[in-house]
């Protein structure tokens, strides 16, 4: 079993239902997508330590403190608004490091130092970039309590598959095709570079399940929403090429059965799947260029808007996506809008308390 793990060169056992076939491996890696992400959804999330939270009330501007990640540091400077309105900035973290994101946040509107002239592109660009993703949003050290829930893992788990992914792939580019076939290391990273794409593909379709039964999409994220489908999208066309690439038996089968359905699309003399040039080509060069793009605009999306909270997270009459008033209030603070919570617990364990309340 261990063996048909690592060694891909065998032919793989195929399922056939109908008009549906599949791989015995893909099936059961679609069983165990579907089980991780009920388990997701219903396993409480494990915190290492209970921190501050924010409370809402029926006055927003009471109580502004924020769930400190568990993986985070302790540094950082927070705009701390009292219930009787007076902003104080809480700096922690040795040596004053927290300040930075203060500091590059109240000089955003005036970069020019000695005299150098605001109207140079770079100062634009860093008035800019100061203006959307401060330090504090692109390195935050405290997250919304809702966060510790399995739900929001997956991200970060498709990000560590992607980056396994990449590095195995440029091993496998380096030595070639004959190297993967006949080493016994090159089977070892040919089997590590297919199980982490496995899981990268896995691991990126829950994370799209949570979202849109979340509809992530709320609160100005429509073109986060639509990054993330496009890097779905476009992994499934970086995945096809790499199983054209593998030189074995399964790719022949699939280019040549592939080939007709291009033909069909009217693209088979741009796109020829039995072209094994073309397809490594794309499979290295071309198509991860565009998925890293947007999959790091997709990032930088979500730190400009922050995470999406749970529909039910805050009161209907108060929900930022609904009240425009609201909405700007709270993106107006140091933090995101709409990233509050009643406890540091999980979000499912705050609802159930809430709900035993009334």
């Amino acid at each position: 079993m261990t063996a048909a793990i690592v060694n891909l060169t065998h032919h793989d056992i195929y399922v056939h239902w109908g008009f549906i076939l599949i791989s015995l491996s893909n099936f059961l890696v679609i069983i165990a997508m579907l089980v991780l992400f009920a388990l997701a959804l219903l396993v409480p999330f494990v915190h290492a330590k209970k921190k501050h939270h924010r409370d809402y009330t029926n006055n927003p501007d009471n109580g502004t403190a924020v769930t400190e990640d568990a993986v985070g540091g302790t540094g950082g400077g927070v705009g701390e608004a009292t219930s009787g309105g007076v902003s104080e900035a809480v700096s922690a973290g040795a040596g004053g490091g927290g300040a930075v994101g203060g500091v590059g946040e109240a000089t955003g509107d005036d970069v020019g130092e000695d005299g150098v002239d605001d109207g140079l592109w770079t100062a634009t660009a860093r008035r800019i970039w100061l203006k959307y993703l401060p330090p504090k949003k692109m390195l935050p050290d405290s997250q919304p309590a809702y966060v510790s829930s399995w739900v929001y893992v997956f991200g970060v788990l498709t990000l560590s598959a992607l980056a396994v992914a990449i590095l195995s792939g440029l091993v496998l580019a380096i030595k070639g095709p004959t190297w993967w076939h006949v080493s016994s290391i090159g089977h070892f990273d040919n089997s590590l570079h297919l199980w982490s794409v496995e899981m990268f593909m896995a691991f990126m379709a829950i994370h799209l399940w949570g979202k849109f039964w979340m509809a992530a999409w709320r609160g100005g994220r429509t073109a986060t929403w639509i990054t993330g489908v496009l890097a779905f999208v476009v992994s499934i066309v970086e995945a096809f090429t790499g199983y054209l690439s593998q030189t074995n038996f399964d790719s022949q089968w699939i280019a040549f059965e592939s080939k007709d359905a291009f033909n069909a699309a009217g693209i088979g003399s741009l796109v020829n799947p039995m072209n094994f040039g073309q397809a490594l080509m794309l499979h290295i060069a071309l198509i991860p260029l565009v998925l890293v793009v947007i999959v790091g605009v997709h990032i930088l999306m979500v730190r400009v808007r922050g995470v999406v909270h749970p529909i039910d997270a805050l009161p209907e009459d108060r929900d930022p996506d609904l009240d425009p008033a609201i909405s700007r209030q709270y993106a107006s603070t140091d933090d995101n809008a709409g990233m509050m919570v009643t406890s540091t617990e999980s979000y499912s364990e705050a609802r159930l308390e809430d709900a035993g309340e009334r």
